[in-house]
């Protein structure tokens, strides 16, 4: 038994005693004490000032709470709207201005009137497209099916004309221009090929007038082709291959 009693009191043997435990209490308490003393009385926390509506609105004013203010003409100077006014329309953004369409028509149709040199130095294959076409029209309604010379002289034609203005000017134009005052200058040509469809060109009259026709393109086309290289006392050298070149789709329209 002797034996127990040593093991049961070595095995419960420890450190700590009740002197450890009242300093643990008391420290316990000392933090608690410190806990409570950081927190201040809910009399001593200072409360929010009440302050009244009418002292926050001036004075004879109404209220206006959440109306930002906005300038009347904020939306009238965005740079967005600026940007989509300034835009051009479509149809110029494509190439296809119908007042400069129009006064190179004119200018065709009236040999006399002098061409303006900034409107025809543009690439504007709208009416040549257009006229190429109605010719190929009144020349199936007249029975011939054409469309293939018609197509292929255009384009052999403007790059001969354009090789050959070229060589005779320093400035030149470029392939597209030819092409857009060749196709022009083709409508003479169309109204020959409409009279076809009246009245039988094969005859003294119809040579007449195929004549006719062929010196009023190429003195339309010489003059405009002039004006846009500024080439002074060469037209008739210019109306020449034009002439040839108008003489074969002539040659179409009668035969």
């Amino acid at each position: 038994m002797s034996n127990l009693g040593q093991f049961d009191s070595d095995f419960y043997q420890s450190n700590y005693t009740i002197d450890n435990q009242e300093l643990s209490s008391e420290d316990s308490n000392a933090y608690g004490h410190l806990y409570v003393s950081g927190k201040q009385p809910a009399s001593d926390q200072r409360q929010p000032a009440f302050i009244p509506l009418e002292m926050l609105l001036p004075s004879g004013g109404e209220a206006q709470l959440f109306q930002p203010a906005s300038s009347p003409d904020y939306y009238s100077q965005s740079s967005y709207v600026d940007s989509f006014e300034e835009e051009p329309p479509l149809l110029e953004e494509l190439g296809i201005n119908f007042n400069h369409i129009w006064q190179k028509t004119l200018t065709v149709l009236n040999p006399l009137k002098p061409a303006d040199g900034s409107i025809m130095n543009e690439t504007d294959l709208t009416g040549p497209i257009l006229f190429c076409v109605t010719l190929g029209a009144t020349l199936l309604l007249a029975g011939k099916v054409q469309f293939g010379y018609v197509y292929g002289l255009s384009a052999v034609g403007c790059l001969g004309i354009h090789t050959l203005l070229s060589l005779m000017s320093s400035p030149g134009l470029s392939c597209g221009c030819v092409a857009s005052v060749l196709g022009y200058c083709l409508l003479p040509m169309v109204i020959l090929s409409g009279c076809g469809l009246i009245f039988s060109l094969q005859g003294t009259f119809g040579t007449v007038l195929a004549l006719v026709i062929i010196g009023w393109c190429s003195l339309s086309a010489s003059k405009i082709f002039i004006s846009a290289l500024d080439m002074k006392g060469q037209q008739l050298l210019v109306a020449y291959p034009c002439a040839l070149f108008y003489g074969l789709f002539a040659l179409l329209t009668v035969f």
